[in-house]
């Protein structure tokens, strides 16, 4: 069987947001699961990237539809196919943004609680609609994830650039700084090809995304409260991604309330590790987690 696509365009306060939604065969009483996106870049090259002559091998979408989930994600204001506005879509919005598309979500799978995935200030953005929308949270993974940014190398270089982020709500996107992504942490940890396809692909899109999130994670860290995150919750980390240290993670899952928490390091892997070379080892972790069976205990009721 196929895959089908779908696309939605639900409304924000007359602002259009891009919708899109990947599943096999019939979406009938199959897991939901929810795709954040980051900084830098939008949905589609975050999470149905095409490489060329490597088919669908780069997109998580097929990847989780082909593995039985129902799949969705989501543009946020300013960025890829969603409107363009005069906002900087920070971290805050994306609650807002989430929630717009959180009745297309109740109404095409007839569910009520979703899993979660945000990838860097994706996990950031899907974290924060956890804390507003508690009940409608299954399970939330949070992949190169940052709480304070107490000792990030990737937080104090950008910082530098702070001023300009707070002087404009659009930043400038180069190739050099795409494709740099999957090469500043390590080097060998993803094929260039890969970098260059996502390069491609988000620049298709226009040559500037909102600041938002840049002047969020510089100045305003942490805007997540773990205590306000009931649901379970996964952490991922690739071994040499910059963007959060140990210490800050290991902070933050240990004060997550849920004993239903897992924390697991990926080795070889940097800040984008569904992309980079071993992410056959990202989706045995992820699905490890998702596909969790229940628990039998007296305090799981």
């Amino acid at each position: 069987m196929t895959i089908t696509s779908q696309e939605f365009w639900p409304t924000k306060n007359g602002v259009k947001l891009f919708v899109f939604r990947k599943f096999k065969d019939t979406p009938k009483n199959k897991p939901v699961l929810v795709l954040i996106h980051g900084s830098s870049l939008c949905a589609l090259p975050s999470y149905d990237l095409r490489v060329p002559g490597r088919e669908s091998e780069y997109s998580m979408m097929d990847i989780c539809a082909e593995r039985g989930f129902d799949v969705w994600t989501i543009d946020h204001e300013g960025y890829g196919r969603s409107d363009r506005t005069s906002s900087n879509s920070n971290i805050a919005m994306a609650v807002d943004d989430i929630g717009a598309m959180l009745p297309i979500l109740l109404k095409e799978t007839d569910q009520t609680k979703f899993s979660f995935y945000g990838q860097s200030s994706g996990g950031l953005r899907a974290a924060v609609f956890a804390q507003a929308y508690p009940q409608h949270i299954d399970r939330l993974i949070l992949d190169a994830f940052v709480w304070t940014g107490e000792g990030s190398v990737t937080l104090k270089k950008r910082r530098e650039g702070l001023a300009d982020y707070k002087a404009s709500n659009t930043r400038k996107l180069l190739r050099e700084n795409l494709v740099g992504i999957f090469h500043r942490d390590a080097a060998g940890t993803a094929e260039d090809a890969v970098a260059q396809a996502v390069a491609d692909l988000q620049l298709s899109f226009g040559d500037s995304v909102p600041s938002g999130t840049f002047v969020d994670m510089c100045s305003v860290l942490p805007v997540v409260d773990p205590l306000k995150l009931t649901s379970p919750v996964f952490i991922m980390r690739g071994a040499h991604d910059g963007i959060a240290t140990m210490e800050d993670l290991t902070k933050f899952f240990t004060k997550l309330p849920n004993d239903d928490k897992q924390f697991v390091v990926m080795p070889g892997s940097a800040h984008i590790t569904h992309l980079g070379l071993n992410k056959h080892r990202f989706y045995h972790s992820l699905f490890n987690f998702l596909e969790m069976p229940e628990r039998r205990d007296s305090a799981a009721h």
